[in-house]
């Protein structure tokens, strides 16, 4: 189906609600996040959630990367309180960039995860790689008017994957 190339691994509602020690366990050891609604509204700094989910990775042992198609000056900003890799202006969904996230990390694809937020940016990017994905629902709606015409293409994408999910 023309869809499927957008489909998640997984659909979650939340970053906060995926099970990191047992990703561990299964042997990933690089994670790859979105910043904006995949760990906070957009624009947001880093919260305590945020502080200590990073907190919690490292101390289970995984190398995180932030990867953003915004600006410097705000991953720089989100970042200052987790202190992990981070590529801005990233370009998504293109592959470089990916693949540049675990060059840092010292992973590759067979242990390394990607979360984030939208299909067709986030999720489209991890697929074209060939890596393990995970979809979470937006923290927040208020988001930049060319978001927001891509979430109802989204709601399209999504209808066909939930779909063929039940069948």
């Amino acid at each position: 189906m023309l869809f499927e190339r957008f489909y998640p691994d997984t659909w979650m509602d939340s970053t906060y609600e995926i099970d990191f020690d047992e990703l561990y366990k299964k042997g990933y050891r690089g994670l790859i996040f979105d910043i904006d609604n995949t760990l906070v509204p957009h624009g947001a700094p880093a919260d305590e959630r945020a502080k200590q989910l990073f907190a919690h990775l490292k101390k289970l042992g995984f190398s995180c990367c932030l990867l953003s198609n915004n600006q410097i000056e705000r991953v720089t900003m989100f970042n200052t309180d987790v202190q992990v890799h981070f590529i801005e202006n990233a370009h998504k969904p293109s592959r470089k960039n990916y693949l540049r996230a675990m060059e840092l990390m010292h992973t590759d694809l067979s242990n390394t995860m990607f979360v984030g937020d939208q299909l067709f940016t986030d999720v489209y990017g991890a697929k074209r790689c060939g890596m393990s994905n995970i979809l979470v629902k937006p923290i927040h709606p208020k988001e930049e008017i060319q978001i927001v015409l891509k979430r109802y293409l989204e709601k399209i994408v999504l209808y066909f994957y939930k779909k063929q999910r039940n069948s």
